[in-house]
């Protein structure tokens, strides 16, 4: 499988292409695309780095695994494509913002446009199996996806990290909060915010904030 990756994160990544890990990855993944039905397509795989190069990150969002269903997933955490009906969690995002910011909610669930402005939208999985959740963890990429995260941490200053539910958490335990700002809070998915644990939570607007403070330009959300 050739790593179709934006050149700007090639320098910073070129290292975890090269180790034995990431031979064995691309090997799976190549052979579970060609036996099975895979998600996103093969070209998005590294969609959230292609939308977003590695100078323009201002906001990192870590999901945990790609859509599953057909059709949902588009290489970027927690968006679906166009024509496709939002996800409960994602329609929990978007209520967040309609109550942190007042902005309506958007007429599609595809993120790209966040992508556009400087969203990091990872997963921690970039692939998957139609219909089986989870089917492509432990096979490397959560070691690639914590390589990605250790290099904006290092190599980059003033980036705001949202990790929702304990999974990102835990996934963002070495960023340097000396040097960007990591905001937490519950999942968006309706067990974690019906239990009260991701409504108000204000982070769209806080993100903003922190990004208006370093003289960087606020998301359109």
């Amino acid at each position: 499988m050739n790593v179709k990756i934006d050149d700007s994160w090639q320098k910073h990544l070129q290292s975890e292409f090269e180790k034995p890990y990431f031979e064995q990855l691309t090997q799976f993944v190549a052979q579970e695309y060609q036996s099975n039905i895979c998600y996103p397509k093969e070209e998005q795989i590294y969609e959230a780095f292609n939308l977003c190069p590695f100078e323009a990150v201002k906001v990192v969002i870590i999901g945990q695994d790609p859509y599953h269903g057909e059709g949902q997933a588009n290489g970027l955490c927690f968006s679906v494509n166009d024509g496709i009906a939002n996800p409960p969690s994602l329609i929990n995002i978007f209520k967040e913002i309609n109550s942190d910011l007042q902005l309506p909610f958007p007429k599609t669930g595809n993120l790209k446009r966040w992508a556009k402005q400087g969203v990091l939208l990872l997963n921690a999985t970039l692939t998957v199996r139609a219909h089986q959740a989870g089917s492509h963890q432990k096979k490397g990429w959560e070691i690639f996806t914590d390589a990605v995260i250790a290099s904006i941490s290092e190599n980059t200053e003033n980036v705001v990290f949202l990790l929702w539910g304990g999974y990102a958490k835990k996934k963002g335990l070495k960023i340097d909060c000396s040097k960007h700002t990591v905001l937490t809070s519950g999942h968006p998915s309706p067990l974690s915010a019906n239990r009260g644990y991701w409504f108000g939570n204000k982070h769209f607007s806080e993100t903003n904030k922190q990004l208006k403070k370093n003289g960087l330009a606020e998301i359109n959300w």
